[in-house]
């Protein structure tokens, strides 16, 4: 089946054998442009969007292999396909490896290849409802900002458990984001309409919990002077967020258990039965199988708090995403604090990608927000930065918060790639983001 409006370029250096293809591919009704090497492929696809790329591998000026390989480092998302010649067939197999989506063997089948284009676009375009709900996730949580593989991934199973009823439980370490996921998976469920209440569950001794989550009745204890819903009740036909559950005392986490499974609660200080329908997220930052196996956390509770396990990634892991983050951090920070900033300095940015942050998203939002209101000129430099990171940065290398130093170029690349993303493309903002003018930015572009 063939994808309307389909756009495709064409990468081949045979001048021939490039014009017979662009006469057959427009032919069978798709947009075509043509790169004559590798590295005008690149320029291109940094310039416009294209829905396939058809590239051969032979090519003078950067082949195929190391085009595919930067073309995927750029986007990801765009299917290649690589034609190479019966006696180069390791060449087809690398470019698999690479990501390439299929290969043909050279002389083409022209049958085959008309076939193998409406394929590869087809497979694209069943991708994009799942991409259309991960769309819906951005916008519905602004604060999930990423393009790492773990953020994709994370995304993915947003949108596969969020339609069901199932418990879900979020693990990660402090600082990651685990109410933003739980919003996303209320955000994107059949209770979306209904309430998401939340409680922090380690904010709370055992006896003001109980009263929180359960009501109490007037005169149940002293200062009630009044009948109260808990949180259950308030959360009817909705989502009960219960935020660091690893925290609830033993005698708690039996009466939560017979709530989850009965599927009914009683007000502190009443012996009336409620039925409640609630769909349970609960998170912590602790290891609770190994609370379990040490008798800190009931195991039956455990078994049914544990459906299904989301697990929000540490900012280490995702360091790609810290230029973007950094970015949406400062410009946040700047319109609050009514502050020009233009951006980072390189040598600042590379401090940020090489701390290890143990303070994960919210300590990077802590620094460039404390970086925002010391600045007085137009770049927040390594000054600027908390000394936590400077100092472990620049006096311990050997330690992982500095790994391999990266190339300014490198650093720069990060930058430019970080306000794009901010901007949505628009390279006249990306560039006043950036602090330097659009023909400074469109060269560095093609760079």
């Amino acid at each position: 089946m063939q994808t309307p409006n389909a756009h495709i370029l064409l990468v081949e250096d045979d001048l021939s054998h490039c014009t017979i293809l662009q006469a057959l591919i427009n032919g069978w009704g798709y947009r075509i442009s043509v790169a004559h090497n590798g590295r005008q492929a690149l320029e291109q696809v940094r310039a416009q969007p294209f829905d396939l790329i058809l590239s051969d591998v032979r090519m003078a000026e950067m082949d195929g292999i190391a085009a595919l390989k930067a073309i995927k480092s750029y986007n990801p998302a765009i299917p290649i396909l690589i034609m190479t010649a019966y006696s180069n067939v390791e060449s087809a197999v690398e470019a698999i490896k690479a990501g390439a989506y299929d290969y043909l063997t050279k002389p083409l089948d022209f049958d085959t290849l008309q076939l193998t284009l409406a394929r590869a676009l087809e497979h694209t375009s069943l991708k994009s409802e799942n991409q259309d709900l991960k769309q819906r996730l951005r916008l519905e949580q602004r604060n999930f900002i990423g393009r790492s593989e773990p953020m994709r991934k994370l995304l993915e199973m947003i949108a596969m458990i969020a339609p069901s009823e199932a418990t879900v439980l979020i693990c990660g370490e402090s600082g990651t984001g685990k109410e933003l996921i739980a919003r996303a998976v209320h955000a994107n469920s059949l209770r979306k309409e209904r309430p998401l209440v939340s409680i922090n569950c380690a904010a709370l001794s055992e006896s003001l919990l109980e009263s929180e989550l359960f009501g109490h009745e007037k005169g149940a204890f002293t200062g009630a002077d009044k009948r109260r819903e808990g949180r259950f009740m308030e959360a009817d036909q909705g989502t009960l967020f219960l935020d660091e559950i690893g925290e609830v005392s033993p005698l708690m986490q039996a009466k939560l258990l017979r709530a989850i499974q009965e599927r009914e609660i009683q007000r502190v200080g009443s012996n009336q039965t409620l039925s409640v329908d609630v769909r349970l997220i609960a998170a912590t930052n602790r290891n609770l199988l190994a609370d379990v196996e040490a008798g800190r956390f009931r195991q039956d509770l455990y078994y049914r708090l544990n459906v299904v396990t989301v697990d929000s990634p540490p900012l280490r892991a995702r360091r790609e995403d810290i230029p973007l983050l950094a970015m949406h951090f400062l410009a946040k920070f700047a319109e609050r604090n009514r502050k020009s900033v233009k951006g980072f300095t390189p040598l600042a940015m590379d401090m940020l990608l090489k701390y290890p942050w143990p303070g994960n998203v919210r300590e990077l939002e802590n620094s460039v927000e404390r970086g925002v209101i010391l600045l007085s000129g137009d770049f927040i430099s390594e000054k600027e930065l908390p000394l936590s990171i400077s100092q472990c940065v620049d006096v311990q290398p050997e330690r992982q918060c500095s790994q391999s130093i990266q190339p300014l170029d490198q650093v720069e690349k990060q930058a430019i790639l970080a306000a794009l993303e901010q901007t949505a493309g628009n390279k006249t903002e990306a560039a006043k983001q950036l602090g330097i003018t659009r023909k400074t930015l469109l060269a560095k572009l093609q760079k």
